[in-house]
């Protein structure tokens, strides 16, 4: 099984920059598809997700600003985060992702990391 564990996160002015790191521990890392997912006004939202063969998919509403990248020799997965708004303020967890038709997280969640982003 794999353990998630996020960071990164913190309070920052908006059009400002954060970079989350999610490190995850487990051999499974390596052969799958890995998610950012943000939980804002109680629901949770894929934002950005990332195959092992780097082949990326983004929200619309980050599309542009947010990038995804993985590091599979450090068993990690980042998002980086550009020129942030109030409405991306949330909790951001990542998961690894089963993707086909559509992406869909399986996996146990970590304990997130809170992002904050102050008008």
């Amino acid at each position: 099984q794999v353990r998630l564990v996020e960071s990164g996160g913190g309070t920052v002015q908006a059009g400002g920059s954060l970079r989350l790191s999610c490190a995850a521990s487990g051999t499974i890392f390596t052969t799958n598809a890995m998610g950012w997912y943000r939980l804002a006004r109680g629901t949770r939202e894929l934002v950005a997700a990332i195959t092992t063969g780097e082949i990326t998919y983004y929200a619309d509403s980050v599309k542009g600003r947010f990038y995804i990248s993985r590091d599979n020799a450090k068993n990690t997965v980042y998002l980086q985060m550009n020129s942030l708004n109030a409405e991306d303020t949330g909790v951001y967890y990542c998961n690894t992702v089963k993707w086909d038709n559509r992406i869909r997280p399986f996996g146990s969640w970590g304990q997130g990391t809170q992002v904050t982003v102050s008008s």
